[in-house]
């Protein structure tokens, strides 16, 4: 027994060292620019003694530079895994759909990618300055609750050694920044500059003139030639965005309800089944793409109701981007069709109603109806040859055995009568076991009530530890008991008001408006204890006023 499981760990161990299971994948920061403009192509391994990857194949379609690469390294259930990050820049050196072909990297190889290049933008206003910044709406007359995707270049043609971009929320709409900022380079007027990109979801809240306070940079730079020979090399840098009026229109009196403006929305059936059977589940998967909204704007994704069914739907699929400059959405959700039937059926198509904000009209996004036939069950036919009548001999009524011809005599019926008995017995004492575990587990429910919260709050601490601010993000909502959907239904449940405001640190340095340093040693220290959960039955003081007084 030692040595089949030493063979195991073995085995296991070489399976686990194999290149053979490494990952690599690459991903671009941008899969659409100008001509004259950069692309990061990123690569991630987790061979600990990767080589560099072979750029080779990447020299005649872009002038490749700036190769960098990191470490870091990760800790997962106690379990370290270490990663490593190759980062270079892509000049393409023509226009069009370029292809990235996949290049090796160690004893692996990348997936294919590709980069489209369209004709250089137009230069700034401002564009021959030292610093200055660039500012964008996708739209100049949006609707009232209309997603707006703004952005904001900051251009800057020396040698930062620090800086600060900011930009002020409009008064009458909300601002949020999404993603990371995009660092790239572009030639503008014949000087090459170096652009840091940061994009934001602009939601007008009322209709009229919606006045955008220009962004604002303070930084560092190092000076040239005469300033390094006669003082530091560094001087102060400074630049004002332009200010920026959008007119925001009304919602239309033919508006849908929910009130969804969109640039587009398609929908389509990843999968329908072609025939399914009574009480099993049939899936069917759908899919709805949306162009300029955020995903909290969507109404939920759902069938029509189903006669003679039932329909389980799962938690929806989500990824977001920004793309051309405004939101994307992407929602793929399963749905379990389980029949209560045999025959046909006929599954009603998702259908959403949303305004087209460019051609200022009502539009629907509808799919079929899915319609397959039902099959018997297996248990409708185990039914089906129960009820039927048995044929019985005219002049022979014995019992009969599978295995026995003809009449059954009387050891076999004994036997038959001794096995019945036996089966009996042993269903009874199984029974009686069963109902005396449950009995013991029912009066003592605390140990394995404590021994999971234990568990639960290692991992909290584990987490932590390791710095991973996904992770810890992860923990806290695994910890709590159901667990909770996201980190707003964690500070919903928390009782201590220092671990909440340690939450909501660590939700704004998640989307980038925090500092990741401080929000860690502020988790830290508030979850030093367990969390203190809310008691059953408590609900959370409101941090507002309710919106609808006299309303519940």
């Amino acid at each position: 027994m030692a040595r089949r499981l030493l063979r195991c760990a073995l085995l296991a161990l070489w399976l686990l060292s194999s290149p053979a299971f490494a990952e690599v994948r690459a991903w671009l920061d941008r899969d659409r620019i100008g001509a004259g403009e950069t692309a990061t192509l990123n690569i991630e391994t987790d061979q600990a003694t990767a080589a560099t990857p072979d750029y080779s194949p990447l020299y005649p379609d872009f002038e490749v530079t700036g190769n960098t690469s990191s470490r870091r390294v990760e800790i997962v259930n106690g379990a370290s895994r270490s990663r490593v990050l190759f980062a270079v820049a892509l000049r393409p050196l023509r226009g069009g759909v370029i292809g990235i072909p996949a290049l090796a990297v160690g004893g692996e190889r990348t997936q294919p990618l590709q980069l489209r290049v369209s004709a250089a933008a137009p230069a700034p206003a401002r564009a021959g300055g030292t610093v200055f910044i660039e500012s964008q709406a996708d739209a100049d007359s949006p609707y009232v609750q209309q997603a707006v995707g703004y952005t904001v270049r900051l251009y800057y043609a020396t040698s930062l050694i620090s800086g600060q971009l900011d930009q002020d929320a409009p008064q009458g709409a909300t601002l949020q920044r999404v993603g990371d900022d995009l660092q790239f380079q572009r030639e503008v007027a014949g000087k090459r500059y170096t652009v840091v990109e940061r994009r934001y979801l602009l939601i007008p809240e009322r209709s009229g003139a919606l006045a955008i306070p220009g962004a604002r940079f303070r930084g560092v730079g190092v000076g040239g030639f005469f300033d390094d020979l006669f003082g530091d090399g560094r001087r102060d840098l400074g630049a004002r965005g332009a200010p920026r009026t959008l007119q925001v229109r009304p919602m239309p009196a033919n508006a849908p309800q929910p009130w969804l403006p969109l640039r587009g929305l398609n929908l389509q059936y990843l999968s329908t089944p072609q025939a399914a059977r009574a009480g099993e589940a049939a899936n069917i998967t759908v899919e709805a793409r949306v162009d300029g909204a955020s995903a909290t704007q969507l109404p939920e994704l759902q069938l029509g109701s189903v006669a003679g069914a039932q329909v389980f739907a799962d938690p929806p699929q989500i990824a977001e981007s920004f793309e051309q400059g405004r939101p994307q959405v992407r929602v793929v959700r399963k749905f379990s069709v389980v029949p209560s039937r045999p025959g046909p059926l006929r599954v009603p198509g998702p259908r959403m109603d949303w305004w087209d904000v460019q051609a200022g009209a009502l539009r629907t996004a509808s799919l079929p109806d899915a319609s397959f036939d039902v099959a018997p069950g297996t248990n409708a036919q185990a039914a089906d040859v129960t009820a039927a009548p048995a044929t019985e001999h005219p002049r022979q009524r014995w019992i009969e055995v599978p295995f026995v011809q003809g009449a059954v005599h009387a050891w076999a019926l004994a036997t038959v009568v001794f096995a019945l008995l036996w089966l009996a017995t042993l269903w009874w004492g199984l029974h009686r076991r069963t109902h005396a575990t449950t009995a013991e587990q029912a009066s003592d429910p605390a140990p394995a009530a404590a021994a999971s919260t234990h568990t639960r709050t290692v991992d909290l601490k584990q987490a932590l530890a390791g710095g991973d601010l996904g992770a810890v993000a992860e923990a806290l909502r695994a910890s709590a008991t159901p667990a909770a959907p996201d980190l707003d239904a964690v500070c919903d449940r928390l009782e201590d008001r220092a671990q909440v405001t340690a939450v909501r640190a660590l939700q704004q340095a998640r989307w980038g408006n925090g500092d990741p340093d401080a929000a860690l040693s502020q988790l830290r220290h508030a979850f030093k204890r367990a969390p203190a959960w809310r008691r059953a039955g408590k609900r959370a003081a409101p941090l507002l006023a309710p919106l609808y007084p006299g309303r519940d």
